[in-house]
């Protein structure tokens, strides 16, 4: 059985945009997951002023967006934030909202304004770092 030029040209075609269709619906499912984990973070209360002296090292990853934070508390405040490894996607980064948060002592702190999901991940980043979780 022959195959005609056109017969393979629309064949690779159709195998082309099929491999496009899954690729594309693939990226689409990790998108909304990546959506859904950010909106589903929470944020607890942490007394910084309980927490002992020293360097704690914590990270979030919600795919997308990625940090990790070392935080060192003296005399039961914040007094650096030190971004070790910061994945922020195509968004702007947030690296202020570590400022912030030593500025105010405390985590819930304004987002960055276009760098909402990237603020979201350092702050549970240095909430995990001070819980003592990854």
């Amino acid at each position: 059985m022959k195959f005609s030029r056109k017969r393979i040209l629309l064949f690779t075609a159709i195998l082309l945009l099929l491999m496009g269709l899954i690729f594309g619906a693939a990226y689409l499912k990790s998108v909304a997951d990546y959506q859904r984990a950010v909106k589903e973070t929470t944020f607890g209360n942490i007394d910084i002023s309980c927490v002992p002296d020293g360097n704690y090292v914590g990270e979030y990853d919600v795919d997308f967006v990625y940090a990790k934070v070392e935080v060192t508390v003296h005399n039961g405040a914040i007094t650096n934030i030190n971004i070790l490894e910061h994945k922020n996607g195509r968004g702007k980064p947030a690296e202020v909202v570590v400022d912030r948060i030593m500025e105010e002592q405390k985590i819930e702190v304004d987002a960055v304004s276009g760098a909402t999901n990237s603020s979201i991940v350092l702050k549970k980043a240095v909430e995990n770092a001070l819980r003592g979780e990854k």
